[in-house]
């Protein structure tokens, strides 16, 4: 079986962080997304759809300290659903996401040098450090700037005789 979601949406309340005894963290999170779609008759109309999600971990405190009501995230995981007994003793449920990855979408730059992906990221980055990821990253302004037009072979296309690739 498979059981992937992807979905991208707003924040709806500020993340709500609790410690599992076992001591990894558990961050819920409240996500609203915008499907946008044309009636039959010709007009524009939105169906909202509203989820919690569940992120764990170290993805979890990272949503704590950045992420806040309105934040705009991707999120890859899957659906799992939930069931309970209310205080009534009447049985409720719901499906939420299980985050295995989190991307801040926000544009703000916040220049502490965090990245905007969390989750399966890398372990060899230190995501502390004082050095941006930008710039740990940064092979292009690092590479040797040549003059590429004066390496361009000159080629001959009114020779029929052979064509040259």
């Amino acid at each position: 079986m498979f059981n992937k979601v992807v979905m991208v949406g707003n924040l709806t309340r500020d993340v709500e962080l609790r410690y599992l005894p076992s001591g990894a963290a558990l961050a819920t999170i409240g996500l609203a997304s915008n499907r946008r779609y044309k009636k039959q008759d010709g007009t524009q109309a939105e169906e909202p759809c509203f989820i919690d999600v569940k992120l764990f971990g170290r993805t979890a405190e990272i949503a704590n300290q950045y992420l806040h009501k309105g934040s705009r995230v991707l999120i890859e995981g899957r659906l799992t659903y939930e069931t309970w007994m209310d205080q009534n003793g009447v049985k409720k449920s719901r499906h939420t996401i299980t985050a295995e990855s989190m991307n801040m979408l926000d544009s703000k730059s916040s220049g502490d040098g965090m990245p905007q992906e969390y989750g399966n990221a890398p372990k060899e980055h230190d995501y502390n450090s004082s050095q941006s990821y930008a710039a740990q990253n940064s092979y292009a302004s690092s590479a040797p700037k040549e003059n590429y037009t004066s390496n361009i072979p000159e080629i001959d296309i009114d020779n029929d005789d052979e064509v040259p690739f």
